[in-house]
């Protein structure tokens, strides 16, 4: 299928691994300009030649029809790390087509440790940023007639898990703006927003969460990773380039009459109806 987005400009955050790097991957290979942004410049550089070497061109590189591969190294979650993003050489500024929001989930812990500081930095960074991404490009989107957001959240937004109630708080406020905006005027103009809501994914966020548990729980990582995947109906953890195929179908043309949506990707985990 051909998704009808090639020549588009994408900003796909977090992307130097894991999810987002998936779903910037699936975006290239669809022919969409990609600038990918993450914290880590090595890690960033590297996927960055990783995705050149999938059919993308670095600014300046040869093959005119091959897309746009730029790679911005800054904190998304500080206004110099967004304008950083939006003032890259040679990428749209602030007219994006697609946004991929997407940010490192917060401590695993128990919520009688975490203070206030804790609390302010998980909301940054998973609901205020993707807000002040949201508002930086919304309204470009609509004038043009089209766009895609899709925030990456997670699987915890629908079944909070114990560990995680920084994400669990965040991302559900994030979920609840999402509710309303994505309904108002810019649904008729071309331009939808969804959420993407990971279950569980063989990444390194993956990892962590499983150490933590198996910490927890008095159980090696091995034993309890067998255990989980046991309890998956589809019998294991999903790929990064699987989560990123959904997320481009989410970018689509096609996927143009869903927005405002909350898409759970778990390999069927999640044992309620709605």
């Amino acid at each position: 299928m051909d998704l009808g987005i090639a020549g588009k400009w994408a900003l796909v955050c977090g992307a130097s691994k894991g999810l987002g790097y998936g779903s910037a991957l699936a975006l290239v290979q669809e022919g969409v300009n990609v600038v990918i942004n993450a914290r880590n410049g090595d890690a960033l550089a590297h996927a960055a030649t990783q995705l050149i070497a999938e059919g993308g061109r670095a600014a300046g590189g040869r093959g005119k029809d091959a897309p746009k591969v730029l790679a911005v190294a800054a904190d998304i979650t500080t206004p110099e790390g967004r304008e950083a993003v939006f003032s890259v050489a040679g990428g749209p500024g602030r007219d994006f087509d697609i946004v991929v929001t997407n940010a490192g989930g917060p401590p695993t812990g128990d919520f009688r440790d975490w203070n206030r500081d804790a609390w302010i930095k998980a909301v940054d960074a998973n609901m205020l940023t993707p807000i002040e991404l949201i508002q930086a490009t919304v309204d470009g989107m609509a004038a043009r007639g089209f766009g895609r957001i899709v925030n990456i959240t997670s699987s915890a937004v629908k079944a909070p898990i114990d560990i995680l109630g920084l994400s669990n708080g965040a991302r559900s406020g994030l979920t609840g703006f999402v509710a309303g905006v994505s309904r108002s005027k810019i649904a008729a103009r071309g331009v939808t927003i969804n959420n993407l809501l990971p279950g569980k994914f063989d990444t390194d966020r993956l990892a962590a969460t499983v150490n933590a548990a198996a910490t927890k729980a008095g159980r090696s990582v091995d034993e309890l990773r067998t255990a989980q995947q046991a309890q998956i109906p589809a019998g294991r953890y999903g790929t990064a380039q699987e989560f990123g195929a959904i997320c481009a179908f989410l970018c689509s043309q096609q996927a143009g009459y869903m927005t405002g949506q909350n898409v759970l990707a778990d390999g069927g985990a999640y044992p309620g109806t709605f």
